[in-house]
Formats: C-alpha cells, structure tokens, sequence
C-alpha cells in the first residue's frame, strides 16, 4: 500500500496542537503565561475553521480551558516541550480513505544542549494512538517543521536539519532522499542549503525549511524575501529565491516564485536579529493563519496570501512571543487530512 503526505491545502479532519507547560524555552512563569495566550491566539483562530485538540501536560487542564474556551478538545499527555508540528507525526493517506502517521525520530531538534525529549519522542504515538491510525515509524531524525511538500512528488528540505550531524550523522543525501520518499510519497527533493540566519541561535531548529519557503500550491512556492542589506538573511533569502527560481517540480514544471517580504523589524529588544517570517503561516479548512509582528508589511503580506488564496480567510495573528520561543504558527500547529 502506497501512502502519501497531502499538501496543506487539503481538507483537513482536524488540527493538533501542544499546550505550552514549565520547561527550559519557557524561563518564568511571566514568558510561561504568555506562550500559553500567544498559542490560544492561534488555537482560537484556527477554530474557526476546523476542530483543534490540544495536548497538554498532567494538571495543566484548567488553565488551558480557561484561556481556549469551551470549543477546543483537551487531551492530557506527558509533554516536554509545545511544538506540535515538530514532535507529533506527519499525517499519509493512501488515496483509498486510509490514514496513517509517520513517526520520525525526534531528538531535540538534533540533540541541542538546552532541549528535553523524552516525552516529547513519544508524542508521535500518541497522537497516532487517538487519531485511531497505524503508526508508520522510520528511522531519520527529522521534524514536521523541516519538509514542506506539493502534494504532487515534490518535497523542500535542506542541508542543515537532515543532513546535520545533531540528527542523521553517517546518512548520505540519497539516503535521506530515499527515507524522505518512502514516507511521504515524494519523488524530487529540492534541497536550500540552510534556513535564515536566527534559526542557529539559542531555541533555533538549524534551519527548518517552514520559515524559509512553503508551496501554494503545485508549481508556486512562496518565499521569505528579505529586502534590507543590513540583514545577515538579505544574502540569504537572495540564494533561495535565485535556487528556487532554477528548479523544476517533480511534474516538471519551473517553479513560480512568489516573493513575501519580511518584516520591517531587524532587531529584537536584546538587539539580536530576528527571523521574522510570514512564511511560517498555517493553511486551515477555508482559511489560512498568518503571522503577524505588528508591522508595517503586515497587511502587505495578508495582501499576497489573499491574492493567492482567495477562497481563504486570511487572519492575522500576532507571533512575536512565539518566534521568541524559537517558532511560529506553522511550527504548534499540525493538520490531519480528512480522508
């Protein structure tokens, strides 16, 4: 039987998230707080147009309710850290009504010196387990967060996550390919070489491809267009715009890019630069979850989304206490095709 990842866009049954609790990204009961109303922003804000359950640790029901309200599912499970997309599986389908979900290894986003995973490894499961579906376990390190496909043979991936010595040392690219393949029903992979600048930092993934570019749809991809020369991500995003440009799907097809443009913002408050990307959007039935970091090119983004998508609704929400917990919306959020 072969099985498939189906593109974002596809009906969804329903979207899984994890419910922030006490752990290293979350230093104080002050930044614990407002993870938790950044990620019931966005829990709210895909409810509207699909069900949401969220996953969250022992004790921690009421507190949850109290901030998501009466219309999202909570289910109690051991959990270390809050990034669904990463640590729960990666939905398939075999275009006959079956379901099931690929379990990658997970280690801490290669390992990292901060990260804790022995609950979270487990999640995969988990989350199998009260989907109802068989568990399709493999053998790569990888997350959710750091592939993105068409739905039609073709996959982004890059050099950094899997090909990164904190996951998969010893694997070969065409190994990794093969893996990558196997599971999600892809054909061409189209490697970028690393992800933006401030994903290597404290919290960072080393360079998830979710914040850098992401299909539209078959043969357009969208791409995080980073316009300030004082920007280490300016020479970067330049790089994958010329790579994607070059680059056929596996139909064939020359790949249309579609430019979105970062954030005016270049700096945090710690002076730091940011890795402040729409890119980093999550597609729901209907509509599509947008970042939004009070800025200026907010509503230009929302502008492009709707252009492209416009049988969604576009709603922006704001992800700077996110992405200052190392992610964005597509990174605590994870879709179950309907089938």
């Amino acid at each position: 039987m072969t099985f498939r990842m189906p593109p974002e866009w596809a009906p969804h049954e329903r979207t899984w998230m994890a419910w922030p609790g006490p752990n290293p990204t979350f230093t104080n009961d002050e930044e614990l707080a407002e993870a938790r109303a950044a990620w019931a922003s966005v829990a709210r804000a895909v409810r509207r147009f699909e069900p949401v359950t969220m996953v969250h640790g022992p004790g921690q029901a009421d507190t949850a309710r109290e901030l998501l309200g009466p219309d999202v599912e909570l289910v109690e499970r051991e959990l270390d850290d809050a990034w669904m997309r990463d640590i729960g599986p990666t939905f398939v389908t075999d275009g006959q009504g079956g379901l099931a979900a690929v379990d990658w290894v997970f280690n801490g986003w290669g390992a990292q010196d901060w990260a804790r995973w022995e609950h979270d490894s487990k999640i995969g499961r988990h989350v199998a387990d009260l989907a109802g579906v068989p568990v399709l376990a493999s053998t790569l390190v990888n997350e959710g967060g750091a592939i993105h496909v068409d739905g039609e043979g073709t996959v982004l991936l890059t050099d950094t996550v899997q090909l990164g010595s904190g996951r998969n040392p010893g694997w070969s690219r065409e190994e990794v390919e093969a893996e990558i393949h196997a599971r999600l029903g892809t054909t061409k992979a189209i490697w970028l070489p690393h992800g933006l600048a401030g994903d290597y930092g404290m919290y960072g993934t080393q360079g998830h491809v979710d914040i850098v570019a992401a299909f539209a749809r078959p043969g357009t991809v969208v791409v995080h267009s980073q316009r300030d020369p004082r920007h280490p991500d300016h020479a970067r995003s330049q790089l994958y715009l010329d790579i994607l440009r070059a680059q056929t799907d596996a139909k064939g097809r020359r790949l249309e890019v579609v430019e979105i443009p970062a954030p005016t913002v270049l700096k945090d408050e710690e002076g730091d630069w940011v890795d402040y990307s729409y890119i980093n959007h999550y597609l729901c039935n209907d509509g599509v979850v947008l970042c939004a970091f009070d800025d200026p090119n907010d509503e230009l983004a929302a502008g492009i989304f709707r252009r492209l998508f416009p049988e969604r609704t576009v709603t922006l929400v704001d992800a700077r206490t996110i992405f200052a917990s190392g992610g964005g919306i597509h990174c605590i959020t994870q879709q179950q095709p309907r089938t």
